[in-house]
């Protein structure tokens, strides 16, 4: 049986709330033995290397480095043996909730008399300390270095609040006098020249930076990455370039901007030809209608949890277009010369960016698709597309087009007909607007505009009109695509 292990963020002194990943030694799928370094975490204090206490593997890191500050408890990332699946493991993250006090939920409770390993679980064979009792205060986890270096408490006077003795004092008790830190820091056997992170001390040797002329601005004097960074030379300045902007002041030279030749390949040839026939021979004229899609969002959410799929958004929009355009035959339909083609399906074309262009890979008779089979199939179709595996089957016919760019936050657009389709629907990005409602009140609401092209020589302002009218009232009472 697998076993799998939450790897949370650690706590260090009663005071630490939230630390950050600086940088994680490891990727996911790499192995790592036990006294190995994971990972360096940073908290408003200091920078800690954490070392592996068991043998494991990555299989999921949940925060990358760098991120925003994470509180102590937090899932940061996921070991296993190597022997859990995706799905387990996947599964393992979705169920993990911190527990009070910043302890991973599932986490087996350690026996009486073991210590307990901060941030990694697993930890089970350190030695049992002696017991030192003392009537003075002292935080817990310098009580247990002392018991595990049997260190004379009485010896030491408590840097801390009220006297209390600190980790830091016991630590400098264990390793001799002060060698030039202040007094009560951590003083590491190879630390004892300087007193610097172990993050301030690889910057130092990546620059060649002294520490011992460093003057450290961290908590008691240490010197921290920002300290190091202060110290590193700015780089000198380039020498002049064609291509670098003119200093103030100095006179313009022109210099030659010559264009790099890129001819088109095959798919752009055949996308540049349709579309400038579409522009110069297809009567567009132009649609527009707003759709409150607070319901869908919030449809969309729950309906992938109960049937466990990823559809997206665009996802449940060609659903409801597909089911609008089974009840408005004459949109669905293709001109070819004098005659219009109705189709009683609908095969919709959806537009995708690929290395190679603009790609319309076709969902066929979507009206007759539930909303997780659409999911899967445009899911397949897009990797198609962004493989370059695309088929001639996949790319033939189209009875109507759709293309979204509301993900890179457009909000509105006109796209150009895909013939001998009769209309496209350009879709935007879905907004908080302020909108009427029905008693005169004014409330936000998310807002998604759509335009929808229309090949006037087959299709009548009336009946587009019609199709939008059906479309945005699947969308904003979407129970009606699960009918």
């Amino acid at each position: 049986m697998s076993k799998i292990r939450a790897f949370t963020m650690p706590k260090w002194g009663i005071e630490m709330t939230e630390g950050t990943i600086a940088e994680w030694m490891f990727g996911e799928g790499d192995s790592f033995s036990k006294g190995q370094l994971i990972c360096l975490i940073e908290t408003d204090k200091i920078t800690n290397e954490v070392e592996a206490e068991y043998d494991a593997t990555v299989r999921k890191i949940v925060i990358p480095a760098g991120g925003e500050p994470e509180p102590v408890g937090a899932l940061l990332a996921v070991f296993d043996d190597g022997s859990a699946s995706d799905d387990e493991i996947a599964q393992f993250v979705a169920d993990f909730v911190p527990a009070q006090g910043g302890v991973a939920e599932g986490k087996q409770k350690k026996k009486e008399g073991e210590p307990k390993e901060a941030g990694i679980e697993g930890h089970d064979d350190a030695p049992v300390p002696v017991t030192i009792e003392t009537n003075r205060p002292i935080s817990p986890e310098a009580l247990k270095l002392a018991q595990a270096e049997q260190v004379d408490l009485s010896a030491i006077e408590g840097s801390g609040r009220n006297g209390r003795i600190t980790f830091q004092d016991v630590q400098q008790a264990v390793h001799g006098p002060n060698t030039g830190a202040p007094k009560g820091t951590t003083v590491l056997p190879e630390e004892t020249d300087v007193f610097a992170s172990p993050l301030a001390r690889r910057l130092a040797a990546i620059h060649g930076i002294d520490l011992s002329g460093v003057t450290g601005t961290g908590a008691r004097g240490r010197i921290s990455k920002k300290d190091v960074l202060a110290k590193v030379p700015e780089p000198a300045p380039a020498a002049a370039s064609p291509s670098a902007p003119a200093a103030f002041g100095a006179p313009f030279e022109m210099v030659a901007n010559a264009p790099q030749v890129v001819p088109f390949d095959k798919i752009r040839k055949v996308v540049a030809r349709r579309l400038t026939q579409a522009k110069q021979t297809i009567p567009h004229f132009y649609l527009r209608v707003a759709v409150e899609v607070d319901a869908l969002m919030e449809l969309r959410k729950t309906a992938n949890m109960v049937l466990g799929i990823k559809a997206s958004l665009n996802d449940y929009i060609v659903t409801a277009a597909a089911r609008a355009l089974a009840q408005h035959p004459d949109v669905n339909v293709q001109l070819h010369g004098e005659e219009i083609h109705s189709f009683r399906h609908a095969d919709i074309s959806v537009a995708v960016a690929s290395p190679k262009g603009l790609v319309t890979p076709i969902v066929r008779q979507a009206d007759r698709m539930r909303i997780d089979q659409i999911a899967a199939k445009t899911k397949e179709l897009i990797g198609k597309a962004q493989d370059g595996k695309l088929g001639f089957e996949d790319m033939d016919g189209g009875t109507f087009s759709i293309s979204n760019l509301g993900m890179f936050g457009i909000e509105n657009f006109d796209a150009i007909i895909n013939p001998p389709q009769g209309a496209i629907l350009a879709v935007g990005a879905a907004e908080k607007r302020a909108v009427e409602t029905e008693t005169g009140d004014i409330a936000f609401a998310t807002v998604m505009s759509m335009t929808l092209s229309v090949d006037h020589r087959a299709i009548d302002g009336a009946a587009g009109a019609k199709f939008l009218a059906t479309l945005k009232g699947l969308l904003e009472a979407p129970e009606g695509l699960f009918a």
